[in-house]
C-alpha cells in the first residue's frame, strides 16, 4: 500500500465528493429502519439522482413488466439493495464532469463493467450482484480523479495508449508514480464504503492475493476483473473491440467458467446494454 499517495488523498480537499443524496441513502438503508417513503423522500431531494434513478428503473435490464413512474414503486419493485446501487450509481455520474468525450467514455465502461459485474455474480453465484455492480462501477473511478486533478497529464496516459498501442496500465507507467487502481481504493475508501469494494478495486488488474486474502474479495474482484474484460471484448468504453480469451482468462478460471457460459454470458451481456445503451450512460 502506498501509504504518501493514501494521505494525500485523504486529507485532498480538492478531490470530488460523492453527493450527499448516496451518502443519506446508504445511511438509512444501514440503518435497518428505512421504509420505502423514507428513501424516495431523500431521493427525490435531488432531481437529478431521481430522474436516472427512474430511468435506470424502467430499461429492460431489471426486467420490470410495467412502466415504474414513481420513486416509491421503483423501491418497492426492485428493493432496497438494488436502489442503493442505482442512487449510487446515478450520484457517482456527477463526478464524472467536465462530461467530455473522456468522461463519457470512462463513465460508459464504468457502468457497463457495473452491469457485466453483476450478470456475472448471477450466473456464477460467487457474490452478492449488487456489491458486484458496485464493484464494477468503481473499478476506474481512480482514473476519473487523475483526470480531475491533472487534465493534461491524463491526456498525456491516453495519448501514449492511442499512438503507440500499448495498454493504458503501460502507458500509466511510464507517466505517473502510482496506479489508478491505488488512487481509486483509496478514494472509496474516503467516501466510506466497504473494505471489500476497496480491495476488489485496488487488485482487480494484479488478481494477486496472498494466502489470508479474504475468499469474498478474491471472487468479487475476479468477478470485478471479468467484467471489465468483457467491456474490452465489445470496446465499450474504447475506441475499439479488443481481441481477449475471456475463458482463457484468470478471472474466467477463478470462477470456473468454461467456453459456453463465457459466450452465453456475453451476449446477453451484449444484448442488455446495446437495448438500454441511452438509458445507462445517456
Amino acid at each position: 500500500m502506498n501509504k504518501e499517495l493514501e494521505t494525500a488523498i485523504m486529507t485532498a480537499a480538492d478531490l470530488p465528493t460523492i453527493p450527499v443524496v448516496a451518502i443519506k441513502v446508504m445511511q438509512l438503508i444501514e440503518s435497518e429502519t428505512a421504509t420505502a417513503e423514507e428513501l424516495a423522500k431523500i431521493v427525490a431531494s435531488d432531481p437529478a439522482v431521481a430522474a436516472r434513478v427512474l430511468k435506470i428503473s424502467n430499461s429492460s435490464f431489471y426486467g420490470c413488466q410495467r412502466q415504474i413512474q414513481t420513486l416509491s414503486s421503483a423501491i418497492v419493485i426492485l428493493g432496497f439493495s438494488t436502489l442503493r446501487s442505482l442512487v449510487v450509481a446515478a450520484s457517482v455520474k456527477q463526478v464524472y464532469r467536465p462530461y467530455g468525450l473522456t468522461e463519457k467514455m470512462l463513465w460508459e465502461h464504468s457502468f457497463a463493467a457495473g452491469l457485466a459485474a453483476k450478470m456475472i455474480a448471477v450466473e456464477t453465484r460467487s457474490t452478492n450482484e449488487e456489491e458486484a455492480f458496485l464493484a464494477g462501477l468503481f473499478h476506474d473511478i481512480g482514473k476519473i480523479i487523475m483526470n480531475t486533478l491533472d487534465r493534461k497529464k491524463f491526456q498525456e496516459v491516453m495519448e501514449h495508449c492511442y499512438n503507440e498501442g500499448i495498454s493504458f496500465e503501460e502507458a500509466e507507467r511510464s507517466i505517473y508514480p502510482f496506479s489508478h487502481e491505488e488512487v481509486g481504493s483509496y478514494v472509496i475508501k474516503k467516501w466510506n464504503f466497504p473494505e471489500v469494494l476497496i480491495a476488489s478495486t485496488l487488485l482487480h488488474h494484479t488478481l494477486e492475493f496472498e494466502e489470508t486474502t479474504d475468499p469474498m474479495v478474491v471472487k468479487l474482484a475476479a468477478v470485478t476483473a471479468l467484467a471489465d474484460l468483457f467491456c474490452h471484448r465489445l470496446g465499450i468504453g474504447f475506441r475499439a473491440p479488443e481481441e481477449v480469451d475471456l475463458a482463457g482468462s484468470t478471472p474466467a478460471q477463478l470462477l470456473n467458467l468454461n467456453q459456453p457460459r463465457i459466450d452465453r454470458l456475453m451476449e446477453e451481456f451484449s444484448t442488455a446494454f446495446e437495448a438500454d445503451r441511452a438509458l445507462f450512460v445517456g
